[in-house]
């Protein structure tokens, strides 16, 4: 894993990008102390798993039915 301080990102930006890009993984220094602060690593697709109920799981189900709406505001009771 290559490290490097802020100062030096941000003049070779692009050039990391790339690198990351490619597989490399970049940990950012920051400070007279050169502590890690951060990791720049390639993107990655996750794949979306399907949500468990929990201790129900297998015992109920769950339905939406189409005309189903409601807010996140609502849902939380902000609204």
């Amino acid at each position: 894993m290559k490290t490097m301080l802020v100062g030096e990102l941000k003049t070779h930006f692009s050039e990391i990008l790339e690198d990351v890009r490619q597989g490399s993984r970049v940990g950012i220094l920051y400070g007279r102390a050169k502590k890690p602060v951060a990791l720049i690593v390639p993107y990655a697709e996750e794949p979306v798993k399907e949500r468990k109920i929990g201790i129900l799981d297998g015992i109920a189900t769950v339905e939406f039915k189409d005309d189903f709406e409601m807010t996140e505001e609502e849902l939380l009771g902000m609204k």
